[in-house]
């Protein structure tokens, strides 16, 4: 899943690529996904992109007083096209969702998702604000309000385990399954560790690990092509998707916990003082 980093550098990308170019046209091709029909999708024709920005997980396309809103979700991407065919798209089961070309040149762009489950996420709107989920966002952790007394502010009341709490985008934007592993993991935590317990130092700490990891994945993205984001992301990884693998640290196992629908990966030895944690998963088929 595109996460803080990566949508920050299709931003810059597309920035840059798409400032001052005029939209020839936008064709739908997963109705799905477009989730609003005012302004409707071809009030983008003829208009010029003023650039690109980042809202939590959501990329902005600015067009004037218009935006093109994208959440990627799990499996969504976007891809740079040098030449966009003209021929209207088939609609079907395919990955594309969405076509944009440009005038002037044959380039633009196409938003696909990967996969069988949908939830790739379109918007049209004259306010990012309109978008629900940008409407809930809670503080950006690259902003200079994300302070550590604002982190322990949001989490003195939390009763939630710290991992689910970094995900959780109503209180800090941006941050999904991998990087809040990659976080605990460089922060030395539990996973498993209760929000409201730890210490002012504690909180603190995790605060400057926070920032520190997703500014230097940031760093590492910069300028890349939107080809390789995603091998970038995983090459810089060092517990997320590692499973069975040696921690770069101590040189521990990797290990795993499995839910329904994701996982996370952690060190023992740098972050459970060597426990290792119950998997859920293996634990209901084990009764």
């Amino acid at each position: 899943m595109p996460e803080l980093p990566e949508v920050e550098a299709l931003a810059a990308f597309l920035d840059d690529r798409l400032a001052g170019r005029v939209v020839a046209g936008a064709i739908p091709v997963s109705i799905q996904a477009l989730k609003t029909y005012d302004p409707p999708l071809t009030a983008l024709t003829g208009r010029a992109f003023d650039g690109a920005t980042r809202h939590g997980k959501f990329l902005d396309l600015r067009l004037g007083e218009l935006h093109l809103v994208v959440h990627l979700a799990r499996a969504g991407w976007i891809r740079w096209r040098d030449e966009v065919a003209t021929t209207p798209p088939r609609p079907g089961r395919g990955p594309l969702a969405l076509r944009v070309r440009l005038e002037g040149d044959a380039n633009g762009f196409e938003i696909t998702e990967a996969g069988t489950q949908k939830r790739l996420a379109v918007y049209v709107v004259r306010d990012p604000a309109e978008v629900p989920g940008i409407a809930r966002l809670g503080v950006d952790p690259l902003a200079p309000e994300f302070t550590a007394e604002r982190l322990r502010e949001l989490l003195e009341d939390e009763r939630r385990l710290i991992k689910g709490v970094l995900r959780d985008q109503t209180v800090i934007a941006g941050i999904g399954n991998a990087y809040s592993d990659e976080i605990l993991h460089a922060a030395r935590m539990s996973p498993f560790k209760t929000a409201a317990k730890l210490t002012p130092e504690e909180v603190a700490d995790l605060r400057e690990v926070a920032v520190k990891t997703l500014t230097d994945a940031v760093e590492r993205s910069r300028g890349l092509p939107m080809t390789d984001l995603k091998s970038e992301k995983k090459s810089g990884l060092r517990v997320h998707g590692r499973t069975g693998e040696s921690c770069p640290v101590c040189g521990d196992t990797v290990r795993e916990v499995s839910f329904s629908d994701s996982s996370l990966q952690y060190c023992p030895t740098c972050q459970t003082g060597g426990k290792i944690l119950a998997d859920r998963r293996m634990s209901r088929l084990l009764k």
